[in-house]
C-alpha cells in the first residue's frame, strides 16, 4: 500500500506542477499505474489515475488510453467511488470505451470494457430499461471473449458472461451456459479464485448445496491471482460468510 501512495504523489506531482515524470505517449507506464492501483484496490491512486488522463491532450485519437481510462473508472466505479458518484462514472466509462471502439473495432479490452460499464449502468435503471440493455451487454462481452488475447482479459469478460446467464431473470437466464463460461474462464486463468466463488454461487441457485461448498472452500484455500491481491481477499471474506450460512 505504501508504494500506492508513492504513485499517487507521483501523479498529484504531475497534475499539480505539470511537468510529466514519464511521457505522455507512455502508454505502458500509466499501464503499470493502472494494475498496481487496482492490485491493491488503492482508491486515491485510481482517482488521481483518472483525473489525469482525462486532461491529457490527444486523448480522444488515442484508442490505448480512452481504454485505459474507461478500465480505470469501472474499476474506480467498482470499489472507490461513493455510491452517489457511481452511475456518472459508470456511463463516463462506457462513453470512452465506445469511443475507444470507434477508433478501433479491433480493440477487444475496449468491448470488454464498454460490457462492464453497461452491466455495472443496468443497476441502476430498473429491471425493464435494464433488459433492453441486455442486449448490448451480450454484442460487446461476446466480441471482446472473440477478439481479446490476454488471458486475464478474456478470463474477465467470461466471468461476466457466466454472471449473466446466471443473474438474469427468466427466461433469459441459462445455468448450464452460466457453468460452461465460468470453465471456460478457468482455462484462461485457472489462479483467479473468484471464479470458484462464482461458481459457488451459481450452485446454490441450483439447489447443489455440496458442490456450492466445495467451491466457497477452494476459493479459502487458493492462493491469490498476482494482480488481483485485494479483490482475493474480499472473495475469502465473501466464502466465509457463505459457508457460515451453510451451516
Amino acid at each position: 500500500m505504501k508504494f500506492g501512495f508513492a504513485l499517487a504523489f507521483v501523479l498529484l506531482s504531475i497534475v499539480v506542477f505539470a511537468q510529466p515524470i514519464f511521457q505522455i505517449s507512455d502508454h505502458e507506464k500509466a499501464e503499470e499505474l493502472f494494475v498496481e492501483f487496482r492490485k491493491v484496490r488503492d482508491a486515491e491512486g485510481m482517482r488521481q489515475l483518472i483525473d489525469f488522463l482525462e486532461n491529457l491532450d490527444g486523448l480522444f485519437e488515442d484508442p490505448k488510453l480512452l481504454t485505459l481510462l474507461a478500465d480505470a473508472l469501472v474499476e474506480y466505479g467498482d470499489w472507490g467511488a461513493e455510491e452517489k458518484e457511481k452511475e456518472r462514472i459508470f456511463e463516463r466509462a462506457r462513453k470512452y470505451a465506445e469511443k475507444a471502439i470507434a477508433l478501433d473495432p479491433e480493440n477487444g479490452r475496449a468491448y470488454y470494457v464498454a460490457g462492464a460499464a453497461i452491466g455495472r449502468l443496468a443497476q441502476y435503471r430498473g429491471i425493464i430499461v435494464s433488459l433492453f440493455m441486455l442486449g448490448d451487454f451480450d454484442k460487446y462481452m461476446n466480441k471482446a471473449v472473440e477478439l481479446l488475447d490476454d488471458p486475464l482479459y478474456k478470463s474477465f469478460a467470461l466471468i461476466a458472461l457466466g454472471m449473466r446467464y446466471r443473474d438474469v431473470p427468466w427466461p433469459l437466464n441459462d445455468y448450464k451456459e452460466s457453468e460452461k463460461k465460468f470453465f471456460e474462464a478457468l482455462k484462461y486463468t485457472p489462479n483467479f479464485p473468484n471464479i470458484y466463488l462464482e461458481l459457488g454461487f451459481l450452485y446454490l441457485k441450483t439447489k447443489q448445496t455440496q458442490k456450492a461448498i466445495e467451491m466457497f472452500e477452494k476459493v479459502i484455500s487458493s492462493e491469490p491471482h498476482p494482480l488481483l491481491l485485494a479483490i482475493h481477499e474480499e472473495a475469502i471474506k465473501t466464502a466465509k460468510e457463505e459457508l457460515e450460512k451453510l451451516k
